[in-house]
């Protein structure tokens, strides 16, 4: 079986970048059920990606999941196991049907600004040090900058930790890009 799961992380990681045809994008119902089915293939080691969904798609959930086509049948099963199957399965077929990449990334001068969805999170790149949570709308926001703001990347709670929705999984998005950014 071992050989098998090394076949199926290569041809993910080849394909990532693949032709459109090669990729496709699950649609769910709400945003817990992305978040469920995410946590689900990463922890049997898929390589999908988590992104915005093309405008011709939009539905209820602003977020999709990007996986390898190919493995459609094998990733539905899984999710099956699981208790979370998309509502539907739309391959890419035309650049119009391209997801929309959550990441956002701007350097001012010291700062480093990620905005992942809707949320932003602005660190000082000297210190590490978390300056600035804003965006979203929901009511966690407040909390979570209360609870992040002026401790360094490492002191602060991941969002998803202390986070419940939405805008907690987006800021978690950009907490991880920022840290990886800042520990390079």
């Amino acid at each position: 079986m071992a050989f098998f799961d090394v076949f199926k992380r290569r041809h993910a990681e080849s394909s990532a970048g693949g032709a459109p045809g090669d990729r496709g994008l699950l649609i769910f119902e709400n945003t817990s059920e992305v978040i469920q089915a995410e946590r689900a293939l990463k922890a049997k080691g898929w390589e999908i990606r988590v992104m915005g969904p093309p405008p011709e798609i939009r539905s209820g959930c602003d977020l999709v999941i990007e996986i390898p086509l190919i493995e459609e049948l094998d990733i539905l099963r899984t999710l099956q196991k699981d208790g979370v199957l998309p509502r539907e399965v739309v391959p890419v077929t035309s650049p119009l049907l391209k997801p929309v990449d959550l990441f956002k990334v701007k350097e001012l001068d010291r700062y480093l600004m990620v905005r992942a969805a809707n949320m932003k999170l602005t660190v000082d790149r000297n210190t590490s040090t978390i300056v600035n949570v804003s965006g979203g709308g929901c009511p966690d926001v407040p909390y979570l900058a209360q609870e992040m703001v002026g401790k360094t990347l490492m002191e602060a709670p991941g969002p998803r930790e202390i986070g419940h929705t939405l805008c907690g999984y987006a800021l978690q998005l950009a907490y991880e890009e920022a840290m990886r950014r800042c520990t390079q």
